[in-house]
């Protein structure tokens, strides 16, 4: 809980790049999340954006984001238009500074995923994401057994709380204010 309460960013946090993809299917657009799988870390089995952090060969943020979606997800980044960026977030359990990156695909990707890294793929439709999203509160167990009460937003069975959760609430305020 410290951590968390805390509100400084650590001199050493990791830079990281999350994806926001905007695509079609059908007549409607969806976005796509991850759920990770159950390993020893702090977001084990947590659905998440698909992304993670920097290396050294990475031009910018942005390409960070791109190939990693590609890594874990398929997701082919020449097929990327970027759109823009979110507010960077810091997440003090993993050290990470993540930014959000915006962008669409003018058409479904492939995915194939990295079953080291995602156990699966959760497709939304984005304007239930955006105007009727549930959102509740729950006990969610995090390290250590430790319990919390967090909103979370509940899509086809899957919980994102969190950093995934926080960044969806900007991107529905960013879209609902326009």
């Amino acid at each position: 809980m410290r951590e968390l309460m805390n509100f400084t960013i650590r001199e050493d946090a990791q830079p990281s790049g999350v994806l926001i993809l905007f695509y079609p299917v059908g007549n409607k657009i969806y976005t796509v999340f991850i759920l990770r799988p159950t390993y020893e870390g702090v977001h084990s089995g947590q659905v998440s954006l698909p992304g993670g952090k920097q290396e050294p060969g990475d031009l910018d943020i942005t390409e960070t984001a791109l190939r990693e979606a590609s890594e874990e997800i398929g997701v082919d980044s020449k097929e990327v238009q970027i759109i823009g960026k979110l507010t960077d977030l810091y997440i003090p359990p993993s050290n990470f500074l993540v930014t959000p990156v915006v962008g669409y695909s003018l058409s479904r990707p492939t995915f194939r995923i990295d079953p080291f890294e995602v156990e699966k793929i959760i497709e939304a439709e984005l304007s239930l994401l955006l105007y009727n999203p549930t959102i509740e509160q729950l006990k969610i167990t995090v390290r250590d057994g430790m319990e919390i009460e967090a909103p979370a937003y509940i899509m086809d069975g899957n919980i994102i709380w969190g950093a995934t959760a926080m960044i969806i609430s900007e991107l529905r305020e960013i879209v609902n204010s326009k």
